[in-house]
């Protein structure tokens, strides 16, 4: 067993604990548990999808087409999925001053839904459209998406509210994430590979401003071996509702 797997949901609730500024970063992982697939790896979505209906070009171009898949992988379940026990844990860790902030990459909307509200979404989100012509921005429940592509009353396409390939990352959730990742002393990483950057930075940023980092995932990621402190080898919810009793445990306990 590897050094950072040793006792390690004991010595991630340790760090938890007595951390003052601790982040979360999560990935797609930790949507897993929640029936939302992941994009790459076995059984990723991109098996079954062509990733170039998520660039802006042919978004641009062929918006129908484009939407077909969109609807088909994000809006077919996704508005529809529940949060998961991980996303439920982070919001009352929030609640109770545990966490700092949440920096995702995912799109699903679920770590607010769960009740977080410290939250930067790196790429987006599927909860809102916005079009392409006017600007004009509305919550996707409120757009039926039987013909596509979706129009806004200007006449404009509307276009998910998430970052496609070959689109800048939203400014402000890029400088609210690096703002977080500069103030954390601690980064708990949950569910991501840690291959998309800018968003892997996140957790380097903090590692290198001498902050510890935690890591959640079934598998090693790029992060594991780098930069990781303590690696907990498991599902999202599963690990978070054991650290969740462990820190609560540890922050009882007399000084």
């Amino acid at each position: 067993m590897d050094a950072r797997e040793a006792d390690a949901p004991g010595r991630a609730a340790g760090i938890i604990a007595a951390s003052r500024r601790l982040i979360a970063f999560t990935g797609a992982g930790v949507s897993a548990d929640s029936g939302i697939p992941t994009f790459r790896g076995a059984g990723g979505i991109w098996g079954e999808y062509d990733e170039r209906h998520l660039e802006l070009g042919f978004f641009a171009r062929h918006p129908a087409e484009a939407w077909e898949t969109i609807r088909n992988i994000f809006y077919a379940f996704t508005m529809t999925v529940e949060p998961n026990d991980a996303h439920r844990v982070l919001a009352a860790w929030e609640r109770d001053g545990i966490l700092d902030f949440i920096v995702t990459q995912n799109i699903d909307g679920l770590h607010r839904r769960a009740g977080s509200t410290r939250v930067a979404e790196f790429h987006g989100s599927c909860d809102e459209l916005a079009c392409m012509s006017c600007g004009r921005r509305v919550g996707a429940a409120l757009v039926s998406l039987d013909v596509l592509p979706p129009r806004c009353p200007c006449g404009g396409v509307y276009k998910p509210g998430f970052v496609f390939f070959g689109e800048g990352i939203p400014p402000g959730a890029y400088r609210a994430s690096m703002e977080a990742a500069e103030r954390a002393d601690a980064c708990l990483v949950i569910g991501s590979t840690g291959t998309v950057y800018p968003a892997a930075s996140v957790p380097r940023e903090v590692k290198a401003r001498g902050g510890a980092v935690i890591e959640i995932n079934p598998e090693p990621s790029e992060f594991t071996g780098d930069i990781v402190d303590v690696f907990v080898r498991s599902g999202a919810a599963d690990a978070m509702r054991a650290l969740d009793v462990l820190v609560r445990q540890l922050r009882r306990a007399p000084a």
